[in-house]
């Protein structure tokens, strides 16, 4: 007599539990549910595990699946005190119902055990991979690989998009992140107007934002909004601080400005201008174009005319280039500067014997061979060795802001998870308050001290004086 209750599910969620497939039931091998068996080995690993325990016959071999079926029936109906119905056909349809409701239960028990057993931080990362910016958002992609793994006992997991640096796909992006994926933290854009039209939507459902971007106008002037973001590379004035000082000390007395019309382009204008009449240096031109323009004679033109002593490029990546050349083909003669969004290798391919002499402010990465030892060049060399084994090249600065803000993440998470869970408000609002807090902690850009009203945090410790010798990055001596 076989036992009453003839279906017997066990649930394992042991790491590397498995499904032999001898043990496969009966009931999932034989009619129209056969083709389950495949789907079967589905829950393994971390997932609940199923094992049939079928009656056996005087022989010890299994059941059919439709004479169970119909003793179970019989057994229940006897129990009741109803009426038995052994002689009661069994349809192939009630051994469909009922491997189906063994499945529901099988995958509703393994999907609890799941949410259980593997929290985690997720992290949304937004570049420029594609399109105009793709030389600053392609390092920026590349370091998602060497970003840490786990932070206060949680893994982390990052969800990288690629916006095509269309600003209207940045918003889509975010807001992918935000609505479906439901991130703690987003790390991007890689355009400084890319950046600015997604603050609000950062701001609005309570997500930090640290954006690897040039301009300082995405946490300056501090409102209620840009509280919710964070910037990983220099501020301009104090890139600019250094080249104004470098302008005083070899006699430059008047300056032409070509920057790109965007929000880069826009708040260098504004901190040069503050810069240069306190030093005593007129501005005699300032000349804006379209990442995307193919020439730019016109607006060099209107510059040479003006015969500066100087000329000040103010764009991000590949856009630094074209200016500069131009001016060049056009003859002038005058020492050239650029910003650090010119601080990447492909600017010296790209511009050749055109941008040599020039010179610019930016990160330590350039020069690692040359200067001092410190907690931030032990860390940038550690980057690059990394970088390069992968990739087999060497990395932007631009990368290093993404892999800085890995950094600042793990940094502030296992405090702000005394506050919330990942996945909640609370622990959005406490990595936020935590970040904001950072003090003296060493990167590849430099050391940050974070404060309320500072969310870059960089001092003279963020940056080097830096001039383009014999098609390479040198120090300013």
């Amino acid at each position: 007599m076989p036992p009453k209750r003839p279906y017997l599910l066990e649930f394992s969620t042991k790491k590397h539990a498995s499904m032999p497939s001898d043990q496969y039931p009966a009931i999932l091998t034989t009619g129209p549910m056969a083709t389950l068996k495949q789907a079967a080995p589905k829950f393994s690993g971390t997932h609940a595990a199923m094992r049939y325990s079928p009656p056996l016959d005087t022989e010890g071999s299994i059941y059919p699946a439709r004479k169970a079926l119909k003793q179970h029936r019989a057994t229940l109906h006897t129990e009741s005190g109803s009426r038995p119905t052994t002689k009661q056909p069994c349809h192939p349809m009630e051994i469909v119902m009922l491997s189906k409701k063994l499945l529901t239960t099988l995958v509703l028990a393994s999907s609890l055990g799941c949410s259980i057993a593997q929290a985690e931080i997720k992290i949304g990362v937004v570049t420029s991979a594609t399109g105009p910016i793709a030389l600053v958002g392609i390092p920026q992609k590349n370091t998602v690989a060497l970003l840490p793994d786990s932070a206060g006992g949680e893994r982390i997991r990052y969800i990288p998009l690629d916006d095509g640096s269309d600003p209207t796909a940045t918003v889509k992006a975010f807001k992918k992140l935000i609505d479906d994926e439901h991130v703690d933290a987003i790390i991007g854009p890689s355009g400084s107007g890319n950046a600015m039209g997604v603050i609000q939507f950062a701001a609005e459902s309570g997500t930090p934002m640290l954006a690897p971007v040039g301009t300082a106008a995405v946490v300056l002037p501090m409102t209620e909004q840009k509280k919710w973001v964070f910037k990983t590379t220099q501020n301009d004035d104090l890139i600019a601080a250094a080249l104004v000082d470098h302008m005083k000390k070899t006699g430059v007395k008047t300056i032409g400005m070509i920057g790109t019309a965007d929000p880069f382009g826009e708040n260098w204008s504004k901190v040069m201008k503050g810069l240069t009449d306190a030093a005593g240096i007129k501005i005699v031109a300032n000349e804006h174009f379209q990442r995307q323009d193919t020439s730019i004679t016109g607006q060099c033109l209107k510059v040479l005319m003006t015969n500066p002593d100087a000329v000040l490029i103010a764009a991000p990546g590949s856009s630094s280039v074209m200016p500069q050349t131009t001016l060049k083909d056009q003859g002038y003669k005058g020492q050239i500067y650029q910003t650090h969004g010119a601080a990447l290798d492909p600017f010296l391919r790209l511009g050749g014997k055109a941008v040599e002499g020039t010179i610019l402010a930016a990160s330590l990465m350039l020069v690692l061979d040359e200067v001092p030892d410190s907690p931030s060049k032990t860390i940038a060399q550690k980057y690059v060795s990394d970088y390069e084994r992968i990739y087999g090249n060497s990395p932007a600065t631009f990368g290093g802001n993404v892999y800085d803000a890995g950094l600042l993440l793990q940094h502030a998470i296992p405090t702000a998870l005394k506050s919330g869970k990942p996945g909640t408000a609370e622990f959005r609002a406490a990595l936020r308050d935590t970040l904001e807090k950072t003090t003296e902690m060493a990167a590849t850009q430099g050391v940050y001290n974070i404060t309320p009203a500072d969310h870059s945090g960089f001092d003279e410790r963020g940056r080097e004086l830096i001039i383009v010798k014999d098609g390479d990055w040198k120090l300013v001596k």
